[in-house]
């Protein structure tokens, strides 16, 4: 399967810009800052070139969700503490960022027969229940990846930690079903 096929959906990563936060100056000082203690710790912040959203914490750790690449991920995080610096904000440099999770798409562009497919993957690594969710559930042990099959042949890759990961338990896939004859 080529790369091509394979979208990039959302990146999550995670990193600490400081010591500390005043989420209170912060909300104060960035326009579109959203925090409300009581429904939720930390403070929420939505940038939109490229599109991505952070959730800041006191603990000086922030999280950086919706972006659609890896690259993508560090220059908002790189921006972000610029714009915290301006405002006054001491933050680290260099911080140190870890992709948590990507979540990617695919099509093997076949109808897939799901029933076929719980039966010959074996009960271990699958769930499948079609009266709670429309799709089979398949966790994968190298990639450690979990790939969400369904009928249309759609495939929706979670737990990756690069884009290679997520690649890679797609061809798994493909693989499998290939050899049980099912694609």
């Amino acid at each position: 399967m080529t790369d091509s096929n394979l979208k990039i959906e959302n990146v999550v990563a995670s990193t600490k810009l400081a010591e500390e936060f005043d989420l209170n100056l912060i909300v104060e000082k960035f326009q579109t800052a959203e925090y409300n203690k009581q429904k939720f710790p930390g403070l929420v912040y939505r940038v939109s070139d490229p599109k991505a959203a952070f959730l800041v914490f006191t603990s000086g750790k922030v999280v950086c969700t919706g972006a659609k690449n890896v690259s993508d991920v560090h220059t908002v995080i790189g921006s972000m503490a610029k714009k915290l610096n301006g405002i006054g904000i001491k933050t680290i440099g260099n911080p140190e960022i870890v992709v948590q999770n990507i979540v990617a798409s695919a099509d093997l562009k076949a109808v897939l027969n799901l029933n076929a497919i719980a039966i010959g993957l074996g009960l271990e690594n699958i769930e499948y229940e079609p009266e709670q969710f429309p799709g089979l559930v398949y966790r994968i042990g190298d990639p450690k990846v979990v790939v969400l099959i369904f009928s249309s042949g759609k495939l929706v890759v979670t737990g990756g930690k690069t884009p290679a990961d997520c690649a890679r338990g797609v061809e798994v896939v493909r693989e499998q079903l290939d050899n049980m004859g099912l694609l």
